[in-house]
């Protein structure tokens, strides 16, 4: 059985000529709307217990207004939702909570809400005030709090105790550093022992690093559901697009969807790694001095060109990248037909592991300006450990150790 299903959900925000036809709705009655927006329609799938799901789409798809219905805090104008355990959520940053009362009152009530007891409450409480860790502030009215503090106070409480599903939107962006780290740890923590995750997040690294699925909506219907790096990939694609760009996404050898996007004013041509004898290399060793050389293919004139690419790891973040923008190597006044050849000298200074590039032509520092190409799993190769000692991580920063006093 599933933990969650979503069966046809859909929402609508509808105008009536009087209220009394809005009551009569209500009831069932005829009652014809003079305005029908929705914002959420057919969308259905299913999550099984342990599963984290990555929610992703631009603003105005429908993301947390599919949350609100999830939790119960939102009716849906159609479908219906099923669940099979206790939700916790964290949506809007202070929902629920009363201005007047104190960050402990509202931990109280909002506790109270979760379905716990006085005495169940009582004995959390001191692991809630030292995990939100905002001192004196705990015992004063919230409507003094920064969105900071609220949003301490309120992940604190909503998993204070491990729940079956935690649905968490876009209120941890608010955070500090420090404590962004401490609440995805947490969450990884509940991950490990088995609460399932529903997380919204424009942000793609807690997506490919806490999530096995994503889910990418688009003007309120589902578009894409699959693993994090394609979803997200796709998600970037669309938005770079323009009017007269396309997205394709293409089946690789090794069963990879690679995502291409782009007017195609420019296009990538052969891309290669290659050592320093000149033979193209897919296996590369720590710390190894390589050559990225890409060819690129110009099909029409271009004022300004920019090379973009990044290293990505096997779960789609981002190790390194950067462009000839940034570098102070743009092109100007690329004539059509011209073919050009980057050779870009690194040492591979990253752990062992399976790693992506990804390619971008573009006008500036962004794709989403002039984006000519984007091309995700340009090429695929792996990092081993041949001649380094054993370490952990995914970069090479070899240290020189001294120890004084021995």
């Amino acid at each position: 059985m599933s933990l969650l299903s979503v069966e046809n959900l859909g929402k609508a925000y509808r105008a009536y000529r009087s209220e009394w036809l809005r009551i009569a709705r209500w009831f069932y009655l005829p009652a014809r709307p003079t305005e029908e927006h929705w914002v959420l329609r057919h969308v259905s799938f299913s999550i099984e217990p342990g599963e984290a799901i990555g929610i992703v789409g631009q603003n105005g798809a429908g993301k947390s207004t599919l949350l609100k219905m999830v939790t119960g805090t939102l009716q849906p104008s159609e479908g219906r939702v099923r669940v099979n355990g206790r939700i916790a959520a964290i949506l809007e940053l202070g929902m629920g909570f009363n201005p007047e009362l104190t960050g402990r009152q509202n931990v109280r009530h909002a506790a109270g809400l979760m379905g716990f007891g006085a005495e169940q409450i009582s004995r959390a409480m001191d692991d809630i005030e030292a995990f939100a860790e905002i001192g004196e502030y705990f015992d004063q009215p919230v409507r003094i709090y920064s969105s900071g503090m609220q949003m301490r106070v309120a992940f604190s409480v909503a998993t204070a105790f491990r729940p079956d599903v935690l649905v968490v939107d876009e209120a941890l962006s608010v955070g500090d550093s420090y404590f962004q780290h401490k609440s995805f740890e947490r969450i990884r923590q509940f991950r490990k022992q088995g609460t399932t995750l529903l997380i919204v997040s424009h942000d793609r690294g807690p997506i490919q690093s806490l999530c096995n699925r994503a889910i990418l909506l688009e003007k309120g219907r589902i578009i894409k559901d699959g693993c994090p790096e394609e979803v997200m990939d796709f998600y970037n694609a669309i938005i770079a697009e323009k009017e007269n760009s396309t997205i394709e996404v293409r089946k690789l050898d090794n069963g990879k969807a690679q995502v291409v996007s782009g007017t195609g004013e420019a296009t990538v041509g052969d891309i290669a790694i290659i050592d320093r004898s000149g033979r193209r290399i897919e296996h590369v060793d720590v710390g190894q001095m390589v050559t990225l050389r890409i060819e690129v293919n110009v099909h029409s004139y271009i004022e300004r060109l920019v090379l973009g690419y990044g290293i990505k790891d096997r779960l789609g973040q981002v190790m390194y990248g950067t462009n000839t923008y940034l570098k102070k190597q743009t092109l100007s006044n690329v004539a059509a037909g011209s073919r050009l050849i980057y050779e870009i000298d690194f040492p591979m200074n990253l752990g062992p592991g399976s790693y992506s590039l990804q390619t971008a032509l573009c006008s500036s520092d962004s794709h989403l300006v002039n984006n000519y190409e984007w091309r995700d799993l340009a090429l695929v190769f792996n990092v081993v450990n041949i001649g380094k000692e054993h370490f952990a991580g995914c970069a090479w920063i070899d240290p020189v150790i001294r120890v004084a006093g021995a």
